[in-house]
C-alpha cells in the first residue's frame, strides 16, 4: 500500500532523476539529493537548469546549498489548515517532509470526527507537522523533541498556520525520559504519533539506535494510550526497514490489549514530469 500526498498546491515533486530530486516550494525550485532514485531518466524540465538553489553532498560528510538568492525563509500553506516556515538547512533539509501530508490528514480526520476530548502526543516531532494536524482537529498536543531549536520552529508554524493560541504543549526532552515521566504521572493520550530516527543522541547524550532502542520505546509509549485511543502512528526513514516490520512490532505490543490493526505502507509523492509515485519513508497506522 502506497499513502500519497497528493493534495499539495504550493509544493510539487517536478522530477526526480540521477539520484536528485527537482521540487518547487512554493515559487522556489529547489535540488535535492533522494537515494531512492535510482534511475536515469532524461532531465528535460527546465528547472533542471534554472533552480534557485541545489544541495551538494561532500564526500568528508553532510554538504552545502550552491550560491543563491534564496530568502532566509519563506512560507508554504498544506490545503487550507497549515503553513509552514521552509528554511535550507545542513543535510539538504527544508523542514517540512512534504509526503507526511497524507498522515496529517488522517490525523486530523481522526481528531475531528472523535466527537469527545482528545489528546495526542507528538514524540520526535521535529518541525510540528503532525502537531499542527491534531492541533487544527481539535486535540490537546504535547509535542516533545530533544531538539531545542526544532521545536521553535514548530512554534513558528504554530502561528503561522494560526493555531498559536490552542493547547500545544512543548517540550524539548529526551522522548524515552519523557515517556518514563508521563507513566509515573499517570497521564494517558487518544492517539500517539512517532517518528524515531535511525541513529541519534538525545540532550544528555542519551544514544538511539533504531534496531536495538525501538521495540522497547514502542513498548513503553503504547503504556500511554488511553482506555479508548484512536490511532498510533509510526513513521520510519531507516534504510532496509520494510514497512511491513514496522507493522509487525505495532501489532505485537497493540493488538494484544486493543485489538485493531495497523496498516502498513510506503508514504509517496507523485512526480509531475512521469505520472508515477516516489517512495519516501515507511509508515505504519493502528486503528482500534
Amino acid at each position: 500500500m502506497t499513502f500519497v500526498s497528493d493534495q499539495w498546491k504550493d509544493y510539487a515533486l517536478l522530477d526526480a532523476s540521477d539520484g536528485e530530486r527537482l521540487e518547487r516550494w512554493g515559487d522556489k525550485i529547489l535540488v535535492r539529493p533522494d537515494p531512492q532514485v535510482i534511475w536515469q531518466t532524461p532531465k528535460g524540465h527546465p528547472g533542471w537548469r534554472s533552480y534557485d538553489a541545489k544541495y551538494f553532498r561532500s564526500s568528508a560528510g553532510g554538504g552545502r546549498w550552491s550560491e543563491n538568492s534564496l530568502p532566509e525563509r519563506w512560507r508554504i500553506r498544506y490545503r487550507d489548515y497549515l503553513v509552514f516556515n521552509v528554511k535550507p538547512m545542513n543535510f539538504k533539509h527544508t523542514g517540512v517532509f512534504p509526503e507526511q501530508a497524507a498522515n496529517w490528514d488522517f490525523i486530523r480526520e481522526k481528531v475531528a470526527s472523535a466527537g469527545r476530548p482528545v489528546r495526542v502526543l507528538n514524540l520526535f516531532a521535529y518541525s510540528g507537522g503532525a502537531t499542527l494536524a491534531a492541533s487544527a482537529g481539535g486535540a490537546e498536543v504535547y509535542h516533545v523533541d530533544a531538539a531545542k531549536g526544532m521545536v521553535a520552529w514548530a512554534k513558528e508554524n504554530a502561528q503561522s498556520s494560526g493555531l498559536g493560541d490552542r493547547p500545544i504543549h512543548y517540550i524539548v526532552d529526551d522522548c524515552g525520559k519523557f515517556v518514563q515521566r508521563e507513566l509515573r504521572r499517570g497521564r494517558k493520550y487518544d492517539g500517539i504519533v512517532m517518528d524515531p530516527p535511525s541513529y541519534g543522541r538525545g540532550p544528555g547524550g542519551e544514544i538511539w539506535k533504531m534496531e536495538s532502542s525501538f521495540y522497547p520505546f514502542l513498548r513503553e509509549a503504547a503504556k500511554l494510550l488511553s482506555d479508548r485511543p484512536l490511532f498510533m502512528i509510526i513513521n520510519s526513514y531507516t534504510t532496509g526497514l520494510a514497512p511491513s516490520a514496522v507493522g509487525y512490532a505495532a501489532d505485537t505490543v497493540l493488538v494484544p490489549k486493543f485489538g485493531g490493526r495497523t496498516h502498513v505502507g510506503e508514504l509517496g509523492l507523485p512526480v509531475e514530469s512521469s505520472g508515477l509515485v516516489l517512495p519516501c519513508g515507511a509508515t505504519g497506522r493502528w486503528t482500534p
